[in-house]
């Protein structure tokens, strides 16, 4: 089940999805993580579904990644007497602490944390920026708002405040006490939602440590302002353009998510692009010509990894969804405008003997029309530098530590192969070769290069470059 396309492919597994026959078909049409979105499941769920996974896990026998998304500070409207409201443009509305149902004059907001930052003149956006209102006072108890954009506003709909200072905890109880749960039970990833500096991430780290990567969500106009600084706390970020939609004026969105990719590629991080990329296949089994474009071009811009959320969760075509998703990322892998933007984006290496040996690789790839590069490696290090460097040709990661293997499926083009350590160089080697025919990567003839440590099994030793004719 190795993959011969190099963009990874995560589903947001829900009802639509969930079930052990699901979850192995979907790995078979090309998901390669698998993330579980806390927002909507309760910690029993999380388990059983965790469980299903491992179990796909080993009956092929290969590596899968597991996401979990973390809920974060979710601010919501209370519920109306008749489950919606028609707002109007002009209208005066009102967003208080009544715990009463409300109606098309007033609704509740329980939220301190809003009453605090807003101040007057500050947009207040619901239902993903379809209702606009803007503050005319705000009182302890109280916002006193007129309507900008109107429309029909239903029970419990989010609120976003852009460019609001909001003093609040990234982590809720509730993800706190998720986040031991999902610990304990071997999570790959964790996504942090809403982050808005560097600080976050290193709070998050002393929690985790290093039993699971770290994903920054990227979906606040303070983000961008710091995103260097979370980039390089992260292990990875996400450019989660859900929120980041509603945030930011939309024609923002793709230069902003640009510059998201790029930073994470000048530090070494993985990108994820992430919200509405087959939106339509939610109800359809084909997607709009747009759609396919927009996942082509976060393909051609460098991300590691692309998210299906709805799609794959609650829609009526999952599998559809990541066969297609599959198909573009096969198909855009194989024009010939790719090799040019993947040499346009490719960063200077860093002045170390690891990264040299790496770039090396690439470079003897080339130069011999090879068909492979084999990275043996227990950190994930090693394989991630030979990434960086985005070759060619296949990457296959060996390592004897399960937990790497995992965490590296989300990384552009590298296959994770859980194997024993090399015992010494004729077993480097032997090892090797047999990785990329049993892959079908390479046949007899071809030359490929394999990049490792000596002494074999201590991590951050690479120093070996060893180039093998089948």
């Amino acid at each position: 089940m190795l993959r011969q396309r190099k963009i990874r492919i995560i589903a947001t597994l829900g009802p639509a999805s969930n079930s052990p026959e699901m979850i192995r078909a979907l790995y078979e049409a090309g998901a390669d993580v698998f993330r579980l979105n806390l927002s909507h499941l309760k910690p029993a769920d999380i388990k059983t579904i965790h469980d299903r996974i491992r179990a796909v896990e080993n009956e092929v026998d290969h590596p899968i990644s597991i996401l979990a998304d973390l809920q974060g500070p979710k601010f919501r409207i209370g519920n109306f007497r008749t489950h919606q409201a028609h707002l109007k443009a002009g209208q005066a509305f009102i967003l208080d602490k009544d715990p009463k149902p409300g109606s098309s004059r007033r609704v509740h907001l329980p939220h301190e944390e809003v009453y605090e930052a807003l101040k007057k003149g500050s947009d207040i956006l619901l239902d993903d920026g379809k209702i606009r209102l803007r503050a005319t006072k705000v009182l302890k108890t109280r916002i006193e708002t007129e309507v900008v954009q109107g429309g029909i506003l239903g029970d419990r709909k989010g609120v976003n405040l852009p460019n609001a200072n909001l003093r609040t905890e990234l982590m809720t109880e509730t993800d706190q006490e998720s986040l031991t749960a999902l610990l304990d039970l071997g999570i790959d990833w964790v996504a942090l939602s809403f982050v808005r500096a560097a600080r976050d991430v290193r709070k998050l780290r002393r929690l985790v440590g290093d039993r699971a990567g770290i994903i920054a969500k990227i979906e606040r106009p303070e983000a961008l302002r710091n995103i260097d600084a979370i980039v390089n706390a992260s292990d990875a970020v996400m450019v989660a353009r859900g929120d980041l939609g509603v945030e930011l004026p939309v024609q923002e969105v793709p230069g902003a998510q640009k510059r998201i990719i790029d930073s994470a590629r000048q530090h070494d991080r993985l990108v994820v692009v992430a919200t509405q990329m087959l939106e339509s296949m939610i109800q359809s089994p084909v997607p709009t010509r747009a759609e396919v474009s927009d996942v082509a071009n976060a393909i051609f811009e460098g991300a590691d990894a692309l998210m299906l959320s709805a799609e794959t969760a609650a829609g009526e075509f999952p599998l559809e969804a990541v066969a297609v998703m599959n198909d573009v990322g096969m198909e855009v892998e194989q024009d010939h405008h790719y090799d040019t933007f993947v040499e346009s984006s490719r960063k200077p290496p860093a002045r170390s003997r690891a990264t040299a040996i790496t770039a090396a690789a690439r470079q003897a790839v080339e130069v011999l029309g090879a068909t492979a590069i084999v990275s043996y490696t227990t950190s994930g290090s090693t394989a991630l530098r030979a990434a960086r460097e985005r070759p060619k040709v296949p990457i296959l990661a060996l390592t004897p530590n399960i937990v790497t293997a995992r965490r590296l499926m989300m990384c552009w083009g590298i296959n994770c192969i859980y194997s024993e350590d090399a015992t010494d160089f004729t077993d480097m080697v032997a090892k090797a070769c047999q990785a990329v025919l049993a892959g079908k990567f390479s046949k007899l003839g071809d030359y490929i290069a394999i990049t490792a440590g000596v002494p074999f099994g201590v991590a951050g030793q690479t120093n070996v470059l060893h180039l093998v004719k089948l």
